[in-house]
């Protein structure tokens, strides 16, 4: 049977680790034991900073919506059960892209909610 030589799988692989960790400080972009380590640590990061994205976003959206309500009059909680009694399908996302870019919209919604829950009570 014939030897295998596996220098340049090795090499190759390393390479990759080390290109992966460019911009490392110390030995972390250096050896290659320690890259591996580094690698492992940053891409278990990158997963978790991934879900707190998701979780920092909504809270920014959540900020954004009951600030704008209080200027309205209405509190966040009021006003997103109003929202859904009167069955506007309008997401986090979008309310506070109203809020930033279109708060008169944002305001006539408001006006809605409003209208539909006195003409509830009459």
């Amino acid at each position: 049977m014939t030897r295998v030589k596996r220098g340049l799988t090795s090499k190759k692989k390393h390479k990759k680790l080390l290109a992966s960790t460019k911009g490392y400080r110390g030995t972390k972009r250096r050896l290659i034991k320690v890259a591996k380590e580094a690698a492992l640590h940053a891409g278990s990061y990158a997963y978790a900073g991934r879900k707190n994205k998701k979780r920092d976003f909504r809270q920014l959206w959540i900020t954004r919506i009951s600030e704008a309500a209080k200027k309205e009059g209405i509190s966040y909680s009021v006003f997103i059960n109003k929202l859904k009694k009167a069955e506007i399908k309008l997401d986090r996302k979008i309310l506070s892209d109203l809020v930033v870019n279109d708060p008169q919209t944002f305001k006539n919604i408001i006006d809605q909610i409003k209208k539909f829950d006195n003409s509830k009570n009459i």
